[in-house]
């Protein structure tokens, strides 16, 4: 199995778990002399045979991603890190330059001359252009997981 499919496994396992969780809920209590619409305690138990399967297939995404290689890189696990803190400082620059440029309701129109003018404590322009060329090189760095995620084969 190529590691791209496991790890659409572990999505739809995720997503069932969610939803056997949510069944569950609705079935734990009921009134007297009403039956549950499930068997809250079958649904608990199939949960826990899907919680066991993805604990399973998650030490084996985990295990192949600490061993394939992306070139230039690392390892794929290199790769997941160096992607989060992109998106982390991409979300941090357009943050800033929102804010900079007043997009938080408080921009640099006045409506008296007695009120006091805003003006942008950083430089927009530039904080958006950083912005614009880390979002391409997270682009680029997720071409690079996908290709790596269907290249690799999962681990046992």
């Amino acid at each position: 199995m190529k590691l791209a499919e496991a790890l659409a496994e572990r999505s739809a396992a995720t997503r069932q778990v969610e939803q056997l969780r949510a069944r569950v809920v609705g079935s734990a209590r009921h009134q007297e002399g009403d039956t549950p619409p499930e068997d809250a305690s079958r649904l608990l138990a199939e949960a826990d045979t899907v919680l066991v399967a993805l604990e399973s297939l998650i030490r084996r995404i985990n295990r192949t991603n600490t061993t394939v290689r992306v070139e230039g890189i690392g390892t794929l696990t290199d790769a997941l890190a160096r992607r989060d803190v992109l998106r982390l400082r991409h979300s941090l620059l357009t943050s800033a330059a929102d804010a900079a440029a007043g997009r938080d309701g408080n921009g640099p129109r006045r409506q008296l001359r007695s009120e006091l003018l805003m003006l942008a404590a950083l430089p927009v322009a530039g904080l958006r252009a950083d912005a614009d060329a880390l979002a391409k090189e997270i682009r680029h760095l997720d071409l690079r997981i996908q290709q790596a995620n269907w290249e690799a084969e999962l681990l046992d």
